[in-house]
C-alpha cells in the first residue's frame, strides 16, 4: 500500500474513533458532541475542501469535490452533524477504494516497466565502462553478466545463454541464442556471459518503444470515456441547479412545510448526484484491459484500439512471417532408390559452392561439415540447377527443366512449395521439398477468431498461387489472395473494408516494411513485433511481441471482455443514481442511505472493473 493510501487510512480511522466515541458515550453537553464531530470532519474531509476551493479557480467547479464540501457543510447548516461527519468519512472509504483498484492496475503495468534498463557495460579502450545506455553508440561491444537486463538490442558476438523474455513476451519458457543471434533490449540473461555488438541506439531500442507505448497508452480515450466526461460535464451542473430549485421551490409552494427539510432534501440529492463510479470506473476498465494485455505480450497503443478491438467482424493478414515462420526450410524428402539422408548429402555436396537460397537450406538441414575435395567438376545451370561429381558419382540437382534437359525420367511433386529434383548417375533419385513452414500457433489463432466470432478471415500474400492455396486450405481461412504487391494489398483491403457493417471493425495483420501502408489503412492495424520491421511497429496500433497470431484473438478476447465491464459498469451506475436521486428528491432516502448509495455504487463497479485484471487465455 502506498504511502498515501496508509495517510488516508489512518485518517479514516480517527474519524471513525471520534464519530463512534460521540455516538456511544452521548457526553451530556451537546457542545462538546458538536465540537467532537466538527474535529472529526476537519480530519476527514479537509483535504476535499481545500481541493474544490483550488478546483474553483481553475474553472472546475461542478466537480465531486464541490458537492461533497457543499452537501455537508449544508449538513452541518441544518444541524444534522453526525450525518455531514458520515458523508464524508463514507466518500473517502469509496476514494480509498479507489485508489487501491487504481494502484492495484498500475502495478500491473509497472511490471512491465521492470525492463527498463539501468546502465550497459560497454568495452571502450580495453576497458569495460558502466555507462546510461543513452551514451551507447551503434556498433560498440557491451558486456552482459548473467541476471542482467540487456540494455540495448544488438547481435551475439561472444558467447551462448538462456535469456528469459517474459517481460517482453509474456511467455515463460526461456530462450536460448548463441553467436550472430539478434536479442533484444529488456530480456535478461540467464546462466552465460556474453558479448552483444549494438545495433540500433537507445531511443530506437525495443525496450524504449514499449515503455513509449505504454506510458502513452492512455492519451487516446476511448468512445466510452469520451462519452462519460462530456457526461459528466453537463450532468454535474445540471444536479446543481435541480438541488438548488429544490431547496427553495417546495418551501415556497407547498404549505405548512418547513424550509429544512427540503435543503434536507437537497443536500441529499447533491450528495448521491456525484458521477464518481462512473468517472472512475469506467477508465479504470480501460487501463485494466491494456495491463491484463501487456501482461500476455500484447501492447494495445490506446484504450479506442482496445475498445474496437471488440467489433472485430474482419480479420486480414500477411502470410509469410505472421500465419507462417517466415524462414525456407527442408520440410519433406521422398528418396527413391537411397536413404533420405543420402539424398540429401548429395544434394548438398552438389550445391556446396553456391550462395542461392535454396542451397543455403539444403546445407542447413544436412547440417555437417562438407569435404570440398569430394565435390568437382561443378557446373551452374542457369535458371534450373546444378550439376557435379559427387565422390565419382554425376549429381544433378535442380527444379523440372534440369530433369527434361538431361532426359531422366521422373515423378512429378504434387506438394506446394520449391521442388528440389535429384537424379544421380542419370537414374532420378528422388525429390526434397523446401518450403516456409505454417506456425503451430497459427491454428490456434483460426479457432479462437471463430470462437470470438470474427465473421471472416483472409490472407494477402506476395507469394505464389499454389503455395497460398495450401497455407489456406490447411488453416481453413475463408478467402486468400496471392502474387500481391503492396498497392495491391491495399486495393484488397480497401474492397475489404465495404463488406463490413458500420460498426465492425476490419483488422489487418503483418510484419514487414511493405506491410506499413495496410495496417495504417486498417481500423485496427496489428504488427507482430518480435521480429517485425519497425516500419510496421510505427503504422501499427497494437503489437504482438511473441509473434503468435492467437495473440491477436486474445487480444479481442480481453477487448469484449472489457467492453462488457464497461457496459455494465455504465447501466448499473446510472440505473442506481437515477433511483436514488428520486427517492431523495421524494423525502423516501435519508443522506445515510444517499452516501452509502454513492459510495457502494463507486466500490461495485470498481470491483468489477478490476476483474479484468484476471483474464486468462482461452487455451
Amino acid at each position: 500500500m502506498s504511502q498515501k493510501m496508509n495517510r488516508q487510512l489512518v485518517k479514516i480511522i480517527i474519524s471513525l474513533l471520534l464519530v463512534v466515541i460521540s455516538l456511544l458515550l452521548k457526553l451530556n453537553s451537546e457542545l462538546y458532541n458538536n465540537i467532537s464531530f466538527v474535529i472529526a470532519y476537519i480530519i476527514i474531509g479537509y483535504d476535499i475542501f481545500l481541493k474544490a476551493f483550488r478546483n474553483i479557480f481553475k474553472g472546475k467547479v461542478f466537480d465531486e469535490n464541490f458537492l461533497m464540501t457543499v452537501a455537508t457543510i449544508g449538513a452541518f447548516c441544518i444541524g444534522e452533524f453526525p450525518e455531514a461527519v458520515a458523508v464524508m468519512l463514507f466518500y473517502q472509504v469509496g476514494e480509498l477504494f479507489q485508489n487501491y483498484a487504481v494502484d492495484k492496475s498500475r502495478k500491473s503495468v509497472a511490471s512491465l516497466m521492470d525492463i527498463r534498463p539501468d546502465y550497459a557495460n560497454v568495452y571502450r579502450k580495453d576497458e569495460i565502462e558502466r555507462v546510461d545506455p543513452d551514451g551507447v553508440n551503434i556498433g560498440e561491444i557491451i558486456l552482459v553478466k548473467p541476471g542482467e537486463k540487456i540494455p540495448l538490442d544488438g547481435v551475439v558476438v561472444e558467447g551462448e545463454s538462456m535469456l528469459n523474455t517474459q517481460a517482453l513476451t509474456g511467455e515463460s519458457v526461456p530462450r536460448k541464442v548463441s553467436i550472430n543471434d539478434e536479442v533484444l533490449s529488456g530480456c535478461i540473461n540467464g546462466d552465460g556471459i556474453l558479448k552483444i555488438k549494438v545495433n540500433k541506439e537507445f531511443g530506437e531500442s525495443t525496450v524504449s518503444k514499449i515503455l513509449d507505448l505504454v506510458e502513452n497508452a492512455s492519451n487516446r480515450k476511448s468512445k466510452s470515456e469520451n462519452f462519460i466526461s462530456k457526461f459528466a460535464k453537463y450532468y454535474t451542473p445540471v444536479v446543481v441547479i435541480v438541488a438548488v430549485l429544490l431547496a427553495i421551490i417546495p418551501p415556497l409552494v407547498i404549505k405548512e412545510t418547513l424550509f429544512s427539510e427540503w435543503l434536507y432534501r437537497a443536500l441529499s440529492f447533491l450528495v448521491v448526484s456525484c458521477p464518481c463510479a462512473l468517472v472512475i470506473s469506467i477508465p479504470l476498465s480501460f487501463f485494466g484491459g491494456i495491463g491484463a494485455a501487456s501482461k500476455m505480450g500484447i501492447l494495445i497503443k490506446g484504450s479506442n484500439y482496445l475498445e474496437a478491438l471488440a467489433s472485430t467482424e474482419i480479420v486480414v493478414c500477411d502470410k509469410t512471417g505472421t500465419l507462417t515462420e517466415g524462414v525456407f526450410k527442408v520440410q519433406k524428402i521422398d528418396a527413391i532408390g537411397y536413404s533420405d539422408n543420402d539424398l540429401l548429402k548429395y544434394a548438398a555436396y552438389a550445391e556446396s559452392f553456391s550462395n542461392h537460397p535454396i542451397s543455403l537450406s539444403l546445407k542447413h538441414a544436412y547440417n555437417k561439415e562438407i569435404d570440398e575435395k569430394l565435390v568437382s567438376k561443378t557446373q551452374e545451370i542457369s535458371g534450373k540447377g546444378v550439376k557435379a561429381l559427387v565422390n565419382g558419382k554425376i549429381v544433378l540437382v535442380g527444379n523440372e527443366k534440369l530433369m527434361k534437359e538431361y532426359d531422366i525420367k521422373f515423378k512429378k511433386s504434387g506438394y506446394a512449395g520449391t521442388i528440389v529434383y535429384v537424379a544421380i548417375n542419370d537414374e532420378f533419385a528422388g525429390t526434397i521439398l523446401i518450403a516456409d513452414k505454417i506456425k503451430e500457433d497459427s491454428y490456434k489463432a483460426v479457432k479462437l477468431f471463430k470462437i470470438n466470432n470474427v465473421e471472416k478471415i483472409v490472407m494477402l500474400t506476395g507469394d505464389r498461387e499454389n503455395i497460398s492455396k495450401y497455407v489456406a486450405n490447411e488453416l481453413n481461412l475463408d478467402e486468400y489472395h496471392a502474387e500481391l504487391l503492396p498497392q495491391d494489398k491495399v486495393a484488397w483491403v480497401e474492397k475489404l473494408m465495404t463488406q463490413k457493417t458500420s460498426k465492425g471493425k476490419l483488422i489487418f495483420v503483418g510484419d514487414g516494411i511493405n506491410d506499413a501502408p495496410v495496417l495504417a489503412l486498417s481500423d485496427i492495424g496489428v504488427a507482430m513485433g518480435g521480429l517485425g520491421s519497425d516500419a510496421a511497429i510505427e503504422a501499427a496500433d497494437v503489437v504482438i511481441m511473441t509473434d503468435e497470431p492467437s495473440k491477436i484473438a486474445n487480444s479481442v478476447q480481453i477487448s469484449k471482455k472489457t467492453m462488457r465491464i464497461v457496459r455494465q459498469n455504465i447501466v448499473f451506475a446510472i440505473a442506481v443514481k437515477i433511483a436514488i436521486l428520486i427517492l431523495s428528491a421524494f423525502g423516501f432516502a435519508s443522506m445515510w442511505a444517499a452516501v452509502f448509495a454513492d459510495v457502494g455504487v463507486s466500490v461495485l463497479a470498481i470491483i468489477n472493473a478490476l476483474r479484468i485484471l484476471r483474464i486468462k487465455k482461452q487455451f
